[in-house]
This record gives C-alpha cells, structure tokens and sequence, in this order.
C-alpha cells in the first residue's frame, strides 16, 4: 500500500469514527392511532407522548425530537420531564408538530350519556370526585348558572364582623334548590373572593359564607372597606338555569345540567370538562436543572384548578389566602410550570381553555422564553415569570437567605395575551413578581377584567434580587374592565436598572372601586425606573399615576389626558422625586390634539 492510500485510508477511518462518537439526532414519531407497542418510527409510532418520553435515555448527551401528529393527546395527570432524566447540558429535545400538522395536549374529558329534560336542560352523571367547575362546547367557555345574568348584586349592610356575612334586599335573587353547592363571587378593589355558603336566612334576608370572605391576614378586605354597597353575585344551581349554555353541577345527585337550544343534543356536541390538574411539569433541582427542552407548535388545553374547600380568597394576582389555616400567601397554579430550569422554550404554542393560570417559568429558572404564542380563555394569570416573597430557606425569606435563587434572563416575546382571568378576575395578563433581568417585549395583551402587565413583589424599596427588568414594546388596551387600581402596566419594589419603553396603552375603563385606573401605575417602592418613550391615551383617570415612590425619570412620553385629570398623579409621592424630561402633554379639546395622536398611533403601529 503508497503512503497516499495509507494516509487515504486514515481520513476514512477518523470521519467514520468522528461520526460513530458524535451525538446525532434521534426521532421519534407519535400519533393518536398509534400503539406504544410500536417501535416510534414514522410508519409506526406511538400512541402516547409519555411512551415517547420514557423511550429517552436518562441524561445522555444527544438531540431528541418527539414529532406530534395531527389530533389530541389526552392526559389523566401531566406530563413529567425532571432532572434525573432531561439535566444534561449536552442533551436537547424538542417536541414539535409534524409539519401542517396541530397537535393538541388536552386534560379535558367527553362527556357523554346525556339524558333530556324539560325547557331544553340536559343532564349527565359525573362523579363527585370529578366535578367540574367549568364546562366547554367546541372550545367555547359555557357559563356557570348564575344570578344575575348580567351586571351585580349590591350588598345591603355588611354583618357585625364585617368579614363572613352580610345583608341583602329581600327578593334580590332566587331561593337556591342546594344551597351547599353554590358560590358567592364577591368583589374587591383589585381581586376578589370565591366562596362557598354557610347559610342563607331568608327571614333575616342575611347571607353567611363557610369562612372569611376577603383574605384574613390583611384587614383592608373587610366587606365594607372599599365600597359601602360592594359588587356580588351568585354561580351554580338550578334556580339560576335559565340561559342557553348555561350550566351546573348538583353535588347531591352528581348529575350536571346543561341548557341549550331547543334544537341540539349535546350527544351531538363535543361537552367537555377538565380533569387533569396541569398538563405538563418541568422539575429540576437547584443543584440539578432541567435543561434543553423545547415545545413548538403545540397547543395546551383544558387544565383543572378547583379552589379550596374554604374558598379563594384573592390578594392579588391569583395569589390568595391558605386555607383552612392561615400560612404564606398560596398561587393559583398554572397548566404549565417549569421549576429549575435553564433553556425551556415555548415557540408558535396556543394555551387555552385553562381552569388555573396557563405558563409558570418559575423559581431558578434561567434563560427560559415563550415566543409568539397565544393565550386565552385562562382562568388565571395567563403568563407567569419568577416567584413570590413566601418560600423559605433556613427560616428566612428566600430573596434574603439565597438571593442567586432569582429567575433570571427569561423572555416574554410576540405573544397575544388575551381573556385572562375569566375565573379569577384579579388575574393579569404577565405577572412578573421576583426577577431579575426579564425582557417583556412586543406582546400585544388587551381583553382583560384587570393589569394587562404587573412587574415586582415588594410594596417597599428594601432591596431584593429585582434588577434590570425590560418591559418595551409592548400593545396594550381594553382592560381594567371589571376591577380597579391597576393599569396597562403594574409595577412596584426596588428594580434597579429597570425601564418601561416604547410601549402603547390605550383604553383603561374607568375604575369600579374605590382607587383609580391608569395607564401606568407605579406603586409602592418604584424606584430608579426609566419610563420614556410610551404612548397613552383614552384613559378615565391619569396616564401615569406614582403611589409612595421614589426617584424616577420620566422622559419623552406622550400622555393624552381626559379633562380634568393630570398626566401624572402623585399619591403620597414627593413630586418633584419624579424627574420629568420633555414630554409631550396634551388634553383632550386641544387643537392639536387628535391630530398629533393619530400620528402617533400611526407611528406606534409600525
């Protein structure tokens, strides 16, 4: 053999081994038809995608996709990826739709076997063990049976103790048929209470709920504290059936009711109801993250939350009162959550229909996004980053004994953010609490009975892990349509570094409490924030308000104000704390109002 052919031969031989040795991209295929018998190769994949998942090796380096055919994938419980499997930073998997293909992870149920009254109400068995709490028909949300159709109920006089019962005007609502059953859906400022009844004294025309209603820890939830006559109303019993696609659940027969036109059977219809309680939980550890997952072109839908025997009491965005016992402030959990995680990612994914709140990027996660997603129908917050103040390490609060715990560098980008908090009303759009370095960037979020973005967790300027959070470019309007004090953007804590830019906010109804609504809203402890560059108009009180701030700038923003009030309110605020550097103000009746608006919006919308 030549030195050439010796030296030939060599090259072969190293590329062969070069190829054996590096980590190639392993497949597998899954489809609603399949069988998890078969091998998971494209002419014979899988049934389930756990099957696709268990098929992985446990960290060993190397890129895995899971191809999702067209259809629906059913789940009893959520889907686990943990660290002892997925932590390899030399190992990715990606779980994408085939191409054309909308594959749909659903937690929901069919319900079948439906049985025809009178007045066109349906009823079907479910245990009571699986009682639902929400009900869908070819994905659109039926109303839970409640009274008064539209609008409120106003309370009379609130009890004695201003906090478990109150009075109502005699005849203001049907007698229920199984009082044990039916929710009071109570309004605060900013949140409000789901509760369950104790009693109904129809002779004292006086309505008791099973525990307090408002959260016990703080004494401004008193019935009475924000509004003299506050909003309620009453969800789920016959007596309130009486709209098409309207619904409830009698726990004493187990039977649900439904009422549709005359001329349907919803044996014919896709009914559907929640059973699994999430859909899909990424679990790390702080010294073992989960690492390198990705979800693409996916859709989640119908994930199950029933609130505490005792009731949800809320405090603000979704996170509530524990009960029985008082303890740390608990959170309405979310379809999605991923714990300890570093580069998860969510691309061209659809989240709706969900009983809790829809994607958490949750504690210690690092470098995680979610890219031009949709969000809707969500009973909760519909995106969640970072973490509150309550968990504790060796007695002390998390972001003082382990501050490095922070989610950092996650990415909220090209999202549609809308109907939020259809359950929980109190819900934002994004909520943000502890993070640092977050970008929230060219979301478009509208649709909301609340905050459309809420950024911090401190109601003080003590310092915490809060740093360096961007919240630019961003469309946000048609919010605050039930609750008040809140705004297109929500912020409050020391956040060194952080900015609010180039964002569009624009109809902010008027509030129905007692504190006002704005198109920015900087509460208590805001401080060395840059504000500049936002456009705000249509909003019933002041485009920006500060509530016991500090020193901000507020630098080249248009603010188009109704007559009568401020471009900027200063609550317990020291004014001249806020700089305020060329910015355009204008009142609605100036000459050149609606002219220079209509610019803006025109040059906002590119």
């Amino acid at each position: 053999m030549t030195t050439s052919s010796v030296n030939g031969f060599f090259l072969i031989l190293n590329i062969f081994l070069l190829s054996c040795l590096s980590p190639g991209e392993t497949e597998f295929y899954v489809a609603p038809a399949g069988n998890d018998a078969n091998s998971g190769t494209a002419k014979k994949p899988f049934q389930t995608i756990q099957k696709a998942l268990e098929a992985i090796p446990s960290n060993e380096p190397g890129n895995y996709v899971i191809h999702l055919a067209d259809g629906t994938y059913f789940l009893e419980k959520p889907l686990l990826m943990a660290a002892d499997k997925f932590s390899n930073s030399e190992s990715k998997l990606v779980l994408k739709a085939v191409e054309g293909a909308s594959p749909v992870i659903s937690g929901g149920n069919r319900i079948k076997g439906w049985q025809k009254l009178n007045d066109g109400i349906w009823e079907a068995k479910i245990q009571k063990e699986r009682s639902p709490t929400e009900l869908f028909i070819d994905e659109r949300r039926c109303t839970r049976a409640r009274f008064p159709n539209e609008g409120f109920l106003r309370v009379k006089k609130a009890g004695d103790d201003h906090r478990t019962n109150f009075f109502f005007e005699e005849g203001e609502f049907p007698v229920p048929t199984n009082i044990s059953d039916v929710e009071l859906v109570f309004f605060h400022d900013w949140s409000i209470s789901r509760i369950g009844l104790k009693e109904i004294d129809f002779q004292k025309h006086q309505l008791t709920a099973v525990d307090s209603i408002g959260a016990k820890s703080l004494s401004f939830f008193n019935i009475d504290n924000w509004e003299e006559h506050p909003r309620y109303f009453l969800e789920n019993d016959k007596a309130f059936l009486d709209m098409d696609f309207e619904w409830c659940y009698d726990s004493n027969t187990e039977k649900i009711l439904l009422k549709l036109p005359v001329d349907q059977n919803p044996e014919e219809l896709n009914v559907m109801f929640p059973v699994s309680e999430g859909l899909v939980l990424i679990n790390g550890t702080k010294d073992q993250p989960v690492k390198n997952i990705a979800f693409e072109g996916i859709k989640f839908q119908y994930s199950a939350w029933k609130i505490p025997s005792q009731g949800y009491c809320g405090i603000q965005a979704c996170h509530h009162d524990s009960r029985p016992e008082s303890g740390p402030w608990e959170v309405v959990p979310a379809a999605i959550k991923a714990e300890w995680a570093e580069d998860v990612l969510f691309n061209n994914c659809t989240f709706q229909n969900l009983g809790g709140s829809g994607l958490w990027i949750s504690t210690g996660c690092k470098n995680c996004g979610v890219n031009n997603s949709l969000f809707t129908d969500i009973g909760g917050n519909g995106i969640m980053v970072g973490e509150g103040q309550d968990r504790m390490v060796g007695g002390e609060p998390w972001w003082k004994e382990t501050p490095g715990d922070v989610a950092t560098g996650n990415s909220v980008k090209n999202c549609t953010v809308m109907q939020c908090g259809v359950r929980f009303f109190g819900a934002v759009g994004i909520w943000c609490g502890f993070t640092a370095e977050v970008n929230v960037k060219s979301n478009h979020i509208y649709d909301l009975p609340y905050t459309g973005i809420s950024i911090g967790w401190m109601w003080s300027p003590v310092p915490t892990p809060c740093r360096a959070n961007v919240v630019d470019g961003n469309h946000i309007h048609n919010i605050m349509n039930l609750l008040s004090d809140g705004g297109g953007i929500y912020m409050l804590g020391l956040q060194p570094g952080s900015k609010l830019v180039n964002n569009h906010i624009h109809d902010v109804r008027i509030n129905a409490g007692r504190a006002e609504s704005n198109g920015m809203f900087l509460d208590e402890g805001t401080t060395d924030v840059l504000v500049a560059n936002n456009l705000i108009y249509n909003i019933a009180k002041s485009p920006l308000r500060f509530h016991r701030a500090t020193t901000n700038l507020v630098k080249e923003n248009y603010l188009f104000c109704s007559p009568g009030n401020p471009p900027i309110r200063y609550n317990r605020t020291n004014e001249e704390d806020i700089q305020k550097v060329n910015n355009l103000v204008l009142t609605e009746g100036d000459e050149s109002y609606r002219q220079q608006l209509e610019e803006l919006i025109e040059r906002f919308a590119d």
